[in-house]
């Protein structure tokens, strides 16, 4: 019972936090999205968690792929965000592969539910994640972009969050699309560094990014590959995390 209770207030917690706290949060959600779909448009949550992404694509009218691996999270989803026509939910991971693969959970903060044990190890004693603890284990499915683009459609816009794995996500799309996201996080940047050499090897790219949950690009216009990656390793290490963003170029 009390690794129930811890699940079920990890989840409360997270919906307070991304889904109902701050409607100033939600409103420039919208309008960063806004830049990447339109009405119609499909877009892919890879990480979904508790709907906060995908809820900001819905309301702009997109037809949104959400994955989310988490049991818990997957009935918080349904129960929060509905059947829809407009809304497929998928009980999956992604990466370079198709098949099975272990998801490390913790309890008392499902966001950072992850499949990277070199995630876990970075975590560990690092500033900013005191008393994190991945206490459980969980057998998943997973999937790959490509294949996702196979059944759903090629998506305008691609959000991944996935603790660590983001790479191996990106290993697993062989075409390009017209916009991305991926998270980073300054105790693993070499994860950043891996996913935009993956993306150069898929095309040629313009690259912009927001910190933490401002959901506020940080550049004016859009940057090179070098001025990206150059950003990435100039921030304190007290930033923590965001989101660096890519649109692919003709």
């Amino acid at each position: 019972m009390p690794g129930a209770l811890r699940r079920l207030g990890g989840l409360l917690r997270s919906l307070w936090i991304y889904r109902l706290a701050n409607p100033a949060r939600r409103r420039r959600m919208d309008a960063l999205h806004r830049q990447f779909v339109a009405p119609g448009d499909v877009a892919f949550d890879i990480g979904a968690h508790v709907g906060d992404r995908t809820a900001s694509l819905l309301r702009l009218g997109c037809r949104v792929v959400a994955l989310e691996p988490q049991p818990l999270l997957m009935r918080a989803l349904r129960l929060t965000l509905g059947p829809g026509s407009r809304l497929h939910l998928v009980a999956a991971v992604a990466g370079e592969h198709s098949g099975e693969a272990d998801l490390h959970l913790n309890s008392a903060n499902p966001t950072v539910a992850t499949l990277s044990s070199e995630f876990i190890a970075a975590a560990r004693g690092a500033q900013g994640w005191e008393g994190q603890r991945w206490d459980d284990r969980l057998r998943v499915r997973s999937t790959t972009l490509d294949e996702l683009i196979r059944h759903h459609g090629r998506p305008a816009f691609v959000k991944i969050d996935v603790e660590g794995h983001e790479a191996q996500v990106l290993r697993g799309l062989s075409q390009t699309v017209p916009a991305l996201s991926f998270e980073f996080t300054t105790i693993q940047r070499d994860v950043a560094r891996a996913c935009l050499a993956r993306l150069r090897e898929l095309g040629p790219c313009v690259y912009n990014a927001a910190l933490g949950e401002t959901q506020t690009l940080v550049f004016g216009s859009w940057v090179s590959e070098q001025a990206i990656a150059d950003w990435l390793d100039s921030l304190p290490h007290a930033a923590n995390s965001g989101d660096i963003y890519a649109r692919f170029v003709a």
